[in-house]
């Protein structure tokens, strides 16, 4: 394949000079063969498109090694929801054992989130510099070490600390693992179906999270939940070491830079204003208390100024304006901001509402939870399976309407309601909600963009879901700090899953009127594209001399 010198604004190279593994198709050759030749009996360059789409990549020499390389993947997605599910099932606990103030009470379970919401681009740009396995088995590590500690805590300011730190190694391999999956499927059915298995895993490590914490809760110590989580995080860090392929000599040769004056204004400002928002649910004032507005505005000066930054000083920006020319990017971003804020409500309040109002046990929370998860297989399974067949929007418009009947039947049940006329189709909306989103999005962007932009690619599809969900919990905690007094813990639930269906409604009409995503179908890659491209241009010019 041809070189080129030309770069992206954010300094990466056009370049699609791969190596063999990862380059199965030169497309000029297939071009070639296609209008040249078409009478005879070669492979059309459309058929051989549709074949690789649909092919084991060439880097996995059995299917066994691409069953290992899958699995370390899905794994990581698990783990990231067991410390996060769990760890709300678990928290009353570690209220009563470690003395935390109700009033802190909510930061042991939201900085594990925070920091991985604030700190997902910088990691994603690493892996575009250094690799996707470095980076991604680092995340790992550092995650099965401050799990490990976590176990072992004896202040909530301990526990707040390992939590943060915590989140920096799965802010490390979320990327990273999108990054991997995204550089060795080509476009179709097989890249597809892989994210499928990677979207359902995250809600399949939601009930494994509580089903440790229910147990943990009930019959041992709290910190085995936290060694529980780090055995899985063991397994997952050996696997991936030994299927994965080490990308680092690749990506060296690519020249990529970090932009360390965005990422000195984008994360502390994404931090102080969820931290406002948070906190001002429970400060003693609310936002009247001085510290509240302060740091929300400052948090916005340093946002303001990331943009300035993002658009016009940094050389190597870490989310570059040309992400948002490709059409309806940016209402697509705002509709899934939306949308998966509306599942994180439905996931953590209609955990806490099972518990507190209808009299669950952390067990039987587990099994209540259970249809989402068996659920969540069989759709991401079908949904493999169709999204080269069906229209994008629709899949979307389906999504928000899972996501709007979820909260509506939480919002609405009864006293004494009964758990198979409301709850159980709660939780087979709530996968429909998230499960057809987050595959097709991540898909679509992954596609999008070419491999030097994968590691981005990764960072911004779970930037987000983890932001989304970070700033939409926030404002549904101040909604219910400041309606349970006059209205009563249960129907202050109720105001938060009112306050998800406003957000799924919004989801809706957005992806309803932007929401045009192609279908995933089997196409030539976001490099070869551009190839075609340069040497079309190239032809035109020497035909013109």
């Amino acid at each position: 394949m041809l070189e080129s010198d030309v770069s992206y604004n954010d300094g990466t190279p056009i370049s699609t000079n791969q190596s063999a593994e990862f380059d199965p198709v030169n497309p000029l050759e297939e071009v070639e063969k296609a209008t040249t030749e078409p009478d005879t009996e070669e492979e059309s360059m459309d058929a051989r498109i549709q074949r690789l789409g649909r092919e084991r990549p060439p880097v996995f020499k059995t299917i066994w090694s691409e069953i290992a390389f899958v699995f370390s993947i899905v794994m990581s997605q698990i783990i990231t929801e067991y410390f996060v599910s769990g760890f709300n099932v678990l928290l009353p606990t570690l209220i009563v054992d470690l003395d935390i103030p109700q009033a802190s009470s909510v930061w042991p379970a939201t900085a594990f989130s925070l920091v991985i919401a604030s700190t997902l681009l910088v990691f994603g740009r690493l892996g575009d510099i250094y690799g996707g396995y470095p980076v991604y088995i680092g995340g790992l590590t550092w995650l099965l070490i401050w799990s490990i500690i976590c176990g072992f805590s004896v202040l909530p300011i301990m526990m707040d600390i390992c939590r943060a730190l915590q989140g920096l190694g799965a802010a490390a391999y979320l990327p990273t693992g999108v990054m991997l999956i995204g550089s060795v499927y080509r476009p179709g059915p097989r890249k597809n179906i892989i994210f499928a298995l990677y979207g359902t895993s995250a809600v399949f490590g939601f009930f494994v999270g509580i089903f440790f914490a229910g147990l943990v809760g009930q019959f041992l110590l709290w910190g085995w939940y936290f060694w529980f989580g780090a055995i899985l995080v063991g397994i997952t860090l050996i696997t991936s070491i030994l299927s994965i392929q080490n990308d680092w000599r690749e990506r060296r040769q690519n020249n990529i830079r970090m932009d360390w004056l965005g990422a000195a204004t984008i994360v502390p400002g994404v931090v102080l204003v969820v931290f406002a928002i948070t906190e001002s649910a429970h400060a003693e004032q609310r936002w009247r208390t001085p510290y509240i507005p302060a740091l929300f505005c400052l948090g916005c000066i340093l946002l303001f100024a990331a943009a300035y930054v993002e658009g016009w000083v940094a050389k190597s920006p870490l989310l570059p304006a040309d992400i948002f020319t490709v059409p309806c990017m940016t209402q697509l971003v705002i509709a899934m901001l939306f949308l998966y804020g509306n599942v994180g409500i439905l996931l953590l309040y209609g955990t806490q509402y099972f518990q507190n109002i209808m009299g669950a046990t952390p067990l039987q929370v587990v099994a209540w939870w259970t249809p989402m998860v068996v659920g969540g297989l069989i759709l991401s399974m079908v949904v493999g399976f169709i999204l080269h067949l069906v229209p994008g929007r629709l899949l979307l418009i389906l999504s928000c309407l899972g996501a709007i009947g979820a909260e509506l039947l939480l919002a609405l049940v009864p006293e004494g309601g009964n758990y198979w006329a409301w709850v159980f189709p709660s939780c087979i909306l709530g996968t429909v909600g998230i499960d057809l989103a987050y595959n097709l999005m991540s898909v679509f962007i992954t596609t999008q963009l070419p491999k030097a932009r994968q590691g981005l690619a990764g960072g911004l599809i779970n930037s987000i879901l983890q932001l989304g969900i970070a700033l939409l919990l926030g404002c549904s905690d101040i909604i219910r700090s400041y309606t349970v007094d006059e209205s009563g813990l249960k129907d202050s639930y109720k105001n938060t899953f009112w306050f998800g269906v406003a957000c799924g409604g919004t989801a809706l009409v957005l992806v309803a009127i932007w929401g045009r995503v192609p279908k995933a179908k089997s196409d030539l890659t976001a490099d070869e594209k551009m190839e075609l491209q340069r040497e079309a241009t190239r032809l035109s010019g020497a035909s013109g001399e």
